[in-house]
């Protein structure tokens, strides 16, 4: 004869002892994989960069790792990791384009699709972005997402259908660390780079547990995003000052018809004004 008061106590306290498991599920893509595969050396070049003004410039999502991470410790819970699809990678670049394209040092973006990019590829892969966009210098986004998922003690409803539809048991939180570094292609030389991150914490029924995950990523990323896009604005300005303070780094070379801003054409223009409101203020005494 069955002690079904037992049997029930036996899966109260086994949910108990499950209360803090954790599952843990994430995504990302490294520059550091990407450019040197299979932990290859850096190739040391002792050559000074030269960048040509204005800039043809491209940016790009680098490949994501295979091996995304997913540790299951609730097997009532079946999560998979979310990743950025593509439409999402290219309102991001879309955004980023969108900054560097009000420099005056810039003359063409090219947002380049993730189909273009090879995993592994490294500046192999570069040196054919170069000859197909006829870019100089390329942007590399990269992403690092972890999701983790708690049983609360909520969790304990979803003895009952209705817990499991109804009852917040799970919390979650979202940690996405997205970077930007920029390259000039032909030299191999990181000129600057600029990171964002993101954490976002809620929670969620065991029904839609994954619908909620797949929400804060998306959520996490373009909040990643948008600080990244900040920092890239300081950092480029600290490019800027670097230029000037130490010229011999990187060789600048103006393309026929740039003068390097709005500043040098600018000033001829108010020398003329001047002159000619000199004239006029002499000819009225």
């Amino acid at each position: 004869m069955f002690n079904y008061g037992r049997i029930v106590l036996l899966c109260v306290i086994t949910l108990t002892l499950s209360a803090c498991a954790t599952q843990q599920t994430g995504s990302r893509s490294s520059v550091v994989s990407y450019l040197y595969p299979d932990s290859a050396a850096p190739q040391v070049t002792t050559s000074v960069p030269k960048l040509t003004l204005p800039l043809r410039m491209g940016i790009a999502f680098v490949p994501a790792n295979h091996n995304s991470r997913n540790s299951n410790a609730m097997p009532w819970v079946e999560v998979q990791a979310n990743t950025l699809t593509e439409n999402h990678k290219m309102a991001i670049l879309q955004n980023i384009a969108t900054h560097f394209s009000q420099q005056s040092f810039v003359e063409h973006i090219e947002i380049i699709p993730s189909a273009y990019l090879s995993s592994g590829g490294s500046f192999a892969n570069l040196d054919q972005l170069r000859a197909m966009f006829g870019i100089d210098v390329i942007a590399l986004v990269s992403y690092d997402q972890v999701q983790f998922t708690d049983d609360s003690k909520l969790s304990l409803s979803y003895l009952t259908l209705v817990g499991a539809y109804l009852v917040n048991g799970q919390k979650n939180d979202s940690n996405t660390l997205m970077d930007t570094a920029v390259y000039a292609i032909e030299s191999r030389k990181l000129l600057f780079r600029a990171p964002g991150t993101s954490q976002i914490k809620g929670s969620s029924t065991m029904v839609n547990l994954q619908e909620k995950l797949r929400h804060d990523s998306k959520q996490g990323f373009m909040q990643a995003s948008d600080e990244m896009i900040v920092n890239l604005e300081s950092e480029l300005n600290g490019f800027k000052e670097r230029l000037k303070q130490r010229p011999d780094d990187i060789q600048i070379v103006r393309s026929s018809g740039h003068s390097g801003g709005a500043f040098h054409w600018l000033l001829p223009l108010c020398l003329i004004g001047l002159a000619i409101a000199r004239k006029q203020q002499t000819c009225i005494i």
